[in-house]
């Protein structure tokens, strides 16, 4: 019997780059039938890609096969809506010509079966290239059911209003299939109000993800059950959930990291079983002077102990960042109220930069999560029983946000529509103390539905549980029963 080939075209940022190929690891630890080649961009910026691809490489060297693009210039720009012009403006030109180069010479080969392509978000206008020489396309979604019902929703809307599609701050609130409740426009990603360039990449993107042959959603069916419940009403491709799909075994990539990890780790260990609540906004989020000051109040007012990951956003003479004069770059004791660092020893620990968060989240110290609400991240907690306390800072953040405090109870609202770097927005610190306060309480209700989630979530990848299921489907309706 012919081995089959799925050749995977991934992001290579972590939030993205993590999920799909460790989906493609439980694809192959499913059937060993299935080969899996990976195309993507090596940028030599990017140290933790390179580190991750290698460990892939060594751990199932005869079932994954990557064929690297070499990236000629890297802007390295540092927000996440330049990270995504980047992805766009130099990736998906390289990506194409080998998805080309690849569908033109597989009708030749007999080896194997070649069975489709699985392609990332951004990736999407590659279905064209794909469709063109008739190959299958599947898309892998990072993010959860609710965005997936939002792209849906948006071509059904555009084609119901057609006149005026844009959306509007003033509009009422969206009836979206997939949500029990109407979703308010302040929680919408803010790219849908740009009708120059935002919509038309929306409404592109929903387009590619109707003429896919299947979408893998890293999710399970427990966790979004009214969303997969609108799905199967004939109109859109077959989905599956395929989650949570996460790197638990995550490890230090270079030297510093490896030095962080190991004092980080260190502290907790000499704290209560927990007693800590965590803050980390991921690999974008960036604060201005006076949002750090509010936070740093915050937390010394609830008396909580604390882990505090606080980004540095790194600089470049030749292309400072925008928001230099705005405070929102290099931290420094001057941001801080004064006496902070000293009044917290022993009780609250800064990190400057990356860090470990699965283990952070899977530390028996840790009583509770403030986030960003990155999909990622949301997944992560659940699996490890953290509640959390919603932050989210751009993307589809605000809808995860209020996905999981409005939608399923399972976080603590602090604010489902922060702007990131809004000199008029910032969270005080009296709101801080009271989210903190209420999520860390021991006979707090999203305490409770949190823990049950997580024994939820971990049945749902197991022999006979939702996600395992779901994907022994994806693969006989990929490649049969046979």
């Amino acid at each position: 019997m012919k081995n089959v080939e799925l050749i995977f075209v991934p992001q290579t940022s972590k939030g993205h780059l993590i999920p799909i190929l460790e989906f493609a690891k439980r694809l192959v630890d499913h059937n060993n039938r299935i080969l899996i080649t990976v195309v993507f961009v090596k940028s030599p910026f990017d140290s933790f890609a390179n580190a991750y691809i290698e460990s892939i490489k060594a751990s199932k060297p005869d079932r994954f096969k990557f064929i690297n693009v070499p990236l000629i210039v890297d802007h390295h720009r540092q927000s996440f809506e330049d990270h995504v012009i980047d992805l766009m403006e130099t990736h998906l030109p390289l990506l194409k010509n080998v998805v080309t180069d690849i569908s033109s010479s597989k009708s030749s080969l007999n080896s194997t079966t070649f069975t489709g392509f699985v392609f990332d978000l951004l990736f999407v206008p590659l279905v064209d290239v794909a469709l063109e020489f008739n190959i299958p396309s599947y898309i892998f979604l990072a993010a959860n059911a609710g965005f997936l019902s939002l792209l849906f929703h948006l071509t059904t809307r555009h084609g119901e209003t057609r006149d005026i599609p844009e959306f509007k701050r003033s509009n009422p609130d969206e009836l979206i299939s997939g949500f029990i409740n109407p979703v308010p426009s302040s929680v919408l990603p803010s790219d849908l109000f740009d009708e120059d360039n935002g919509y038309p990449t929306y409404m592109m993107i929903a387009q590619k993800f109707k003429a896919a042959k299947g979408i893998m959603v890293n999710t399970f069916e427990e966790l979004e059950p009214y969303a997969f419940s609108n799905f199967s009403n004939g109109r859109n491709p077959p989905v599956y959930s395929v989650g949570p799909v996460l790197d638990i075994n995550c490890r230090p990539h270079t030297e510093s990291n490896l030095a962080q990890h190991k004092n980080v780790m260190k502290w907790l260990d000499e704290q209560p079983q927990s007693s800590v609540i965590f803050l980390c906004f991921g690999s974008f989020g960036r604060f201005l002077a006076p949002q750090v000051k509010e936070i740093a109040l915050g937390l010394e007012q609830s008396g909580y102990r604390f882990l505090w990951s606080l980004c540095m956003q790194s600089l470049s003479t030749l292309q400072p960042s925008q928001n230099d004069a705005l405070g929102g770059v290099r931290y420094n004791e001057d941001m801080f109220p004064e006496g902070f660092t000293e009044r917290i020893q022993g009780k609250g620990m800064m990190i400057y930069g990356w860090a470990p968060q699965v283990e952070i989240l899977a530390h028996e110290a840790i009583g509770a999560f403030v986030s960003h609400c990155g999909w990622n991240s949301i997944l992560e907690s659940l699996w490890f029983g953290v509640p959390m306390v919603t932050w989210p800072m751009y993307a589809e953040q605000k809808m995860n946000a209020f996905k999981m405090v409005k939608e399923l109870g399972l976080a603590v609202e602090l604010r489902l529509d922060y702007e990131q770097l809004n000199i008029d927005n910032v969270v005080t610190a009296n709101e801080i103390e009271k989210a903190v306060k209420q999520v860390m309480d021991d006979c707090s209700e999203v305490r409770k539905k949190v823990k049950e989630m997580a024994k939820i979530a971990r049945k749902a990848i197991v022999n006979g549980g939702s996600s395992f299921l779901s994907i022994q489907k994806l693969i006989d309706d990929m490649i049969g029963k046979n």
